[in-house]
């Protein structure tokens, strides 16, 4: 029975080193049954090796990992039952068909998964018959995906999870995801689609040189990035009406016959713009919210690997 008040990820202070070098220096944070934590970092920031770390493959130079209130190195048969992990590089049998793998890893796990298994097959247009031998990338990766959710797991661990997907079963994958969150399932999400972590994800933990340099709510995050505001009056309107009022920066000033807009952008709450801007009968507002990639970028000093 999953607790919905208890995490089903618990980091806390964890740190792995190979030899000399660093892999995670610090990280810490939760994930709760029913959330969905998009991991974010540049190359070689960790990410990879804290979702090793949560899977127990690997195992933390120092701190604490808990996965349903068990300590990883306690972590059994039982413990892995209830995840389900799709790695960044998949490990597929080349000479055996779809339907015999994802068979022999049902038998392996001594778990009838086959009705999950059918639905998740058709759902992505997976050929049952294949030989995984021949297969493109994107087929095989569909493999990878079926295979991290045909017992319906606890908690998903996916790393670069449409990797090769085309856009309209990237799509089908995401309303899969979405449905697992809503059925309580806890999801750990390591993307360079930026557009899909956006999409998807409640919570963002950024890894920066093996720590945690964000950990937040995505709309809570974008609230704090500047975001642009336009304003459209049917009056003239002047600067000074809007100096002074908190988060307002770079204001300027177009008139087009009868209408006279406003742009600025607008760091943390919008509301005392908003209020001089009714005060001043607005005719309409419109507003471009951040984006996960722009936050990114912005936290991370412009780096474009992810």
């Amino acid at each position: 029975m999953v607790s919905f008040s208890d995490p089903a990820v618990s980091v806390q202070h964890v740190a792995k080193s190979y030899g000399k070098a660093m892999g995670v220096s610090e990280a810490s944070f939760l994930v709760f049954p029913g959330q969905i934590m998009g991991l974010l970092g540049p190359n070689g920031s960790g990410k990879t090796t804290v979702m090793r770390m949560v899977m127990g493959l690997i195992r933390p130079t120092r701190g604490s990992i808990e996965v349903f209130g068990v300590p990883i190195i306690k972590g059994g048969v039982e413990y892995r039952s209830r995840l389900g992990y799709l790695p960044g590089t998949l490990g597929l049998y080349p000479q055996m068909t779809v339907e015999g793998f994802l068979g022999f890893l049902s038998h392996m796990r001594r778990a009838d998964c086959r009705p999950r298994m059918q639905e998740l097959m058709e759902r992505l247009e997976l050929s049952p018959h294949a030989v995984i031998g021949g297969l493109s990338k994107g087929n095989k990766q569909k493999v990878g995906v079926v295979q991290a959710l045909m017992h319906s797991p606890d908690l998903l661990i996916l790393d670069e999870p449409t990797s090769g997907l085309d856009p309209m079963n990237q799509r089908v994958f995401e309303d899969i995801v979405r449905e697992e969150r809503d059925k309580g399932v806890a999801v750990v999400l390591s993307s360079h689609v930026m557009h899909e972590v956006d999409e998807l994800a409640d919570r963002v933990v950024i890894l920066m040189n093996g720590r945690v340099v964000i950990d937040d709510d995505v709309n809570t995050l974008k609230s704090r990035i500047s975001r642009t505001l336009r304003m459209e009056f049917s009056h003239p309107v002047t600067e000074d009406l809007f100096k002074g009022v908190t988060g307002v920066e770079h204001l300027m000033i177009e008139t087009s016959g009868a209408i006279c807009a406003v742009t600025c952008t607008v760091v943390g709450s919008e509301s005392p713009l908003l209020a001089v801007a009714v005060e001043n009968n607005v005719e309409s507002v419109f507003s471009q919210e951040p984006s996960l990639e722009e936050i990114f970028l912005t936290k991370t000093g412009n780096s474009h690997e992810c």
